[in-house]
């Protein structure tokens, strides 16, 4: 326990003594502690919006969409639901996966075919499984729906979640386990 307190301080430090501060101010429209923020955070976020759709300009689009939201939204905030930082990748994320599907939908770039290339068939079928996943994922309460990405996509921990949803653990818990329960029977038709 205390290692890990050790080995995540830095990251604490920064937390409590950079970024929240530079939030706060982003939230009453400083700009110099925007430019700072960006500065600080945007090679971090620009990593996860290129792992999830492997193409720079699409990467580029996705982390200044999601530094326009958090400009926006800096001061919705809530120190209690997560770090800052936590809470600028699920931005990031979230505006990855509407360009997935923006692009998916209208057949300007397919991003599965790259995550699998050895063969054409595999992307075909990986493709029409993700459609399949997306329809599914779609008939799902939006609660259940809100859990499982947040879990499963974002990869939250439980409690993570509980803080982003504002809802107690059994509930969380409850909405990713029928979610995932009513996936397994979509999925299997």
């Amino acid at each position: 326990m205390l290692h890990s307190l050790v080995h995540n301080m830095p990251e604490v430090l920064m937390e409590h003594e950079t970024l929240f501060p530079l939030l706060c101010n982003t939230a009453s429209g400083d700009k110099n502690a925007f430019a700072k923020l960006y500065q600080i955070t945007s090679p971090q976020l620009y990593a996860v919006a290129l792992k999830m759709l492997k193409k720079p300009d699409l990467a580029d689009e996705a982390t200044q969409d999601a530094f326009v939201k958090i400009w926006h939204n800096a001061g919705h905030y809530q120190r209690a639901k997560g770090t800052v930082l936590t809470w600028m990748v699920s931005i990031v994320r979230y505006r990855a996966l509407d360009l997935m599907r923006y692009h998916k939908v209208r057949n300007e770039v397919d991003l599965e075919a790259e995550a699998i290339p050895d063969k054409p068939d595999n992307a075909q079928r990986f493709s029409a499984e993700q459609q399949k996943l997306e329809e599914c994922m779609d008939e799902l309460d939006q609660s259940q729906r809100q859990a499982i990405q947040l879990a499963y996509v974002n990869g939250l921990s439980h409690q993570e979640v509980v803080h982003h949803l504002s809802s107690p653990l059994g509930t969380i818990k409850s909405w990713i386990r029928r979610g995932l329960q009513s996936l397994k029977r979509c999925l299997s038709l």
